[in-house]
């Protein structure tokens, strides 16, 4: 598959990176050479200077036979614009990053569809949702939907009080099949696990599983819900605006930022939420602001760095629950390993959202929720696909990927070692970052 990706910014390298180790041919667009210079040599990718504008440098690069277009520099109309250029010279799809919700609304993407906007990123507002469903799910660390929410993927933090801890996981403590543990996160490794892997304190143990038993899931980790409705944010990032906007009716907000212009421009924004000018990295500061007394805290400064440390000073004021934008994907996996609760991190969560278009050109049967180093991908069996020959404990799958679980019909299932699988089913896998596509092929 030939794809295109113009802005060598955070989201486009980042993406053009991962996508060169699925065996693809990227070519990565931009007008700045420094840019293009940062990426390794390594990479299976071309970089090439040109302006996405300009239409010789879009035939020059062979637009016409690219079967993905994906414009993610941090302008939008620059991205719209570059789109419906690549759609006339015959891009099979095109994707443009956007900032602001107005396009997104019914009568607009339909006339940005007509001009050949085939699909819209707007990362601000999937990190939005992102923290509204952590905030929903606090218990969890990670809670990723498939297949219309039918299936749920929930990391969870395992403490000292957790009822699964040191067991292995032939040997949980479960009479039915009604969960299947997908992955552990162990400090900085992703482990696809076994029947004699235990389930040690501090990991974070990855569930598959349906909705009628979360609480099942929940109650064996041992943990607790609580409900949120004060949310304490720091810094007045687009983010931060995002979710304000979206939110503000569902919780009571105030956000603490250092710059007073912005204060009083957010202030006009957000008639219903508390602006306070202040530095909130001051401790001062959060214990005037009786921080110990809300439900929830989101750092979403610029700053990762600053995001992880002021998480960790609301948890010791005792917050229950904590959120940091952490931008550097290097300190993520660090951050994973803190006590900070739930981290984001726009270009994962774009990453993902363009990995849907990529896998499947029918979004609704494929699905992909990109982790720090693994994926998840719902993936339909194709007949005669080589997944369909024998039983699951039968099959020579490759090293790092497990089958966690299958939808047949209306039914959603786990997958055991005994599980046939059949063509039309939707299945769920969890690999390792970079097997995507090498998985594909045995779906047909």
């Amino acid at each position: 598959m030939k794809i295109v990706i113009v802005g060598a910014g955070e989201v486009g390298t980042h993406l053009a990176k991962m996508l060169s180790n699925e065996d693809q041919d990227i070519i990565l667009l931009d007008n700045d050479q420094d840019r293009l210079d940062v990426i390794d040599s390594n990479y299976n990718l071309m970089t090439w200077n040109g302006s996405s504008s300009s239409f010789r440098t879009l035939r020059d690069i062979g637009v016409g036979d690219s079967d993905l277009y994906i414009a993610v520099t941090p302008y939008e109309t620059r991205n719209i614009s570059s789109c419906a250029i690549a759609k006339k010279l015959g891009a099979r799809k095109t994707v443009a990053r956007i900032d602001s919700d107005e396009f997104q609304k019914k009568e607009n993407s339909a006339i940005l569809k007509s001009l050949g906007v085939d699909f819209l990123i707007y990362p601000e507002n999937l990190a939005s949702v992102e923290i509204d469903t952590a905030l929903r799910h606090n218990w969890a660390r990670y809670w990723g939907e498939l297949h219309d929410g039918n299936l749920l993927l929930i990391g969870v933090k395992i403490r000292s009080e957790c009822p699964l801890l040191n067991c292995k996981l032939k040997d949980l403590p479960v009479t039915a099949h009604d969960f299947h543990v997908a992955a552990i996160k162990r400090n900085n490794e992703t482990i696809i696990p076994k029947g004699n892997d235990e389930i040690l304190r501090d990991d974070i143990v990855y569930f598959i599983t349906t909705p009628p038993f979360v609480e099942e899931v929940r109650d064996l980790c041992g943990k607790r819900k609580k409900n949120i409705r004060k949310v304490l944010i720091m810094g007045g990032s687009p983010i931060a605006i995002r979710f304000a906007l979206d939110y503000h009716e569902q919780f009571h907000i105030k956000i603490i930022d250092i710059d007073r212009d912005h204060c009083e421009h957010m202030a006009m924004m957000l008639p219903d939420c508390e602006i306070l000018l202040g530095d909130g990295r001051d401790i001062e500061v959060l214990r005037e602001n009786n921080v110990y007394q809300y439900d929830a805290f989101l750092a979403l400064t610029d700053s990762s760095e600053t995001n992880i440390l002021a998480c960790l000073t609301a948890k010791e004021f005792g917050v229950p629950k904590t959120i940091a934008d952490v931008e550097n994907i290097q300190f993520l996996s660090q951050a994973e390993n803190l006590n900070i609760g739930t981290t984001i991190n726009k270009k994962l969560l774009a990453s993902s959202h363009i990995f849907k278009i990529l896998l499947d050109s029918d979004e609704s049967s494929a699905k992909c929720l990109a982790l720090a180093d693994a994926e998840v991908a719902e993936l339909q069996v194709r007949p005669k696909a080589k997944i369909t020959r024998s039983k699951v404990r039968d099959l020579k799958l490759p090293f790092g990927m497990t089958l966690a679980a299958l939808v047949r019909g209306n039914k959603c299932e786990m997958i055991g070692g005994d599980t046939q699988i059949m063509p039309g089913d939707y299945v769920v896998v969890f690999c390792l970052s970079g097997s995507i596509h090498k998985i594909e092929k045995w779906f047909g």
